[in-house]
């Protein structure tokens, strides 16, 4: 069984119980949260009108065993540099927070999952893009 770092999309879509990424994540031994991923997420949830159900949802959803939540690295750091630099050189850039996303996953040598079709822009990220949602 595979270890995924989840982009916020796909949390989001978890939480609405949507069947194809229960389906995917049923195959999986470990999720893996990145702190950029928690901002976006508890951010979002900031912003609702049901904050405090919510964030009881969230922290219920880390306690489980199988979810990691990890901390950014120097290494990460590092990589968010060169994919900044190779987005720039090619002139396909994409958000930052999600370049820091790419760059833990290639840190933490672990699959991204997310709805965005512009981590194919990555060169070397190991990502599945999931299709239903426009970026």
């Amino acid at each position: 069984m595979k270890s995924l770092l989840l982009d916020a999309n796909v949390l989001s879509e978890l939480f609405r119980a949507n069947p194809e990424v229960q389906a995917r994540l049923r195959k999986v031994s470990r999720i893996v949260i990145s702190p950029v991923v928690e901002g976006e997420i508890v951010g979002g949830f900031r912003a609702g009108s049901r904050t405090e159900k919510n964030l009881e949802i969230w922290s219920r959803f880390l306690s489980e065993p199988f979810v990691d939540r990890v901390p950014l690295g120097s290494e990460s750091a590092d990589r968010y540099a060169r994919i900044w630099a190779q987005l720039r050189s090619k002139g396909t850039p994409i958000p930052s927070n999600d370049m820091w996303i790419a760059a833990q996953a290639g840190e933490l040598g672990v699959e991204l999952l997310s709805f965005d079709h512009h981590f194919q822009h990555v060169d070397g990220l190991v990502w599945t893009h999931l299709q239903g949602l426009t970026d």
